[in-house]
C-alpha cells in the first residue's frame, strides 16, 4: 500500500472520528469525560511540584509581600494562557454554597469546569441575610438548582463545638449554630418558595466527603 493511500485512509478515519465526536451523544459524552480527565491530569502534574510551593521556593520564612508577589506572577501566567485559549461565557444554572476550606475544589466537586455555577464560599457554609439575597438574585437571573453544602472535618463546625474556640470566634460559632434556621429562612422567602412551588427551582442539601469530594445526602 502506498503512502498516499495510507494518508488518505488516515484522513478518512480522522474525519469519521470527528463526526462521531461532534455529531453523536456518545461522542460528546466522550469529550466531556476526556476533558475532565485532562483537567485532573493537569492538577496531578502540578501537585508534586514542590519547587513552586511558596515556602519551598523561597527557602526561608516567607513574608506577606512575597506571597502577594508570587500570586501576581502566577496570575499573569494564567491570564496569558486564558488570552491564548479563551473560554466560552456561559450563564450559570446552579448556585453552590460551599465552605471556604481549600480542600474543597468546586470544579472537582461537579466534574465540570465550564462555568455553569455561581459559587458562594463562607466558613462553615453559613448563611446570613446577605447570602440569602445573593442566592435569590441568582434564582431571579435563571438559576434552577441551589446546592447547600456542609463537609466532613470542618474547622468552623469544630470551632462551634469547642467551648474555648467559641469564646475566640463567637460570631462564627453563632452562625454555625443558626445554619439550619437560616436555610429554613431562605426556603421561606416568597420568591424562593414560589419558584419551588412552580417547579422552576430545586434546593438540595448535601454533605461533602472532604477527602474524596463525593456528594452525600444530608
Amino acid at each position: 500500500m502506498t503512502r498516499r493511500k495510507l494518508f488518505g485512509i488516515g484522513i478518512a478515519l480522522l474525519a469519521v472520528l470527528l463526526i462521531w465526536l461532534l455529531g453523536t451523544a456518545a461522542g460528546r459524552r466522550t469529550q466531556f469525560i476526556l476533558g475532565g480527565a485532562m483537567v485532573n491530569l493537569g492538577y496531578l502534574m502540578q501537585d508534586h511540584l514542590e519547587s513552586y510551593d511558596f515556602q519551598d521556593e523561597h527557602k526561608h520564612e516567607i513574608s506577606p509581600d512575597d506571597v502577594w508577589t508570587e500570586i501576581q506572577e502566577q496570575n499573569s501566567l494564567a491570564a496569558a494562557v486564558r488570552e491564548w485559549l479563551p473560554r466560552t461565557v456561559r450563564h450559570p444554572l446552579v448556585a453552590l454554597v460551599v465552605c471556604m476550606d481549600a480542600r474543597i475544589d468546586t470544579n472537582e466537586l461537579t466534574g465540570d469546569t465550564r462555568r455553569y455555577y455561581y459559587v458562594i464560599r463562607t466558613a462553615g457554609s453559613v448563611l446570613s441575610e446577605r447570602e440569602e439575597e445573593m442566592l435569590e438574585l441568582a434564582v431571579e437571573s435563571g438559576v434552577e438548582l441551589v446546592v447547600l453544602t456542609t463537609h466532613s472535618d470542618c474547622a468552623a463546625e469544630k470551632a462551634a463545638a469547642s467551648p474555648e474556640q467559641r469564646k475566640r470566634y463567637p460570631a462564627l460559632a453563632q452562625a454555625v449554630d443558626e445554619r439550619d434556621a437560616r436555610i429554613r429562612e431562605f426556603l421561606a422567602r416568597p420568591a424562593i418558595a414560589s419558584s419551588i412551588t412552580a417547579g422552576k427551582l430545586i434546593v438540595k442539601l448535601i454533605n461533602i466527603d472532604t477527602m474524596t469530594e463525593k456528594m452525600l445526602p444530608r
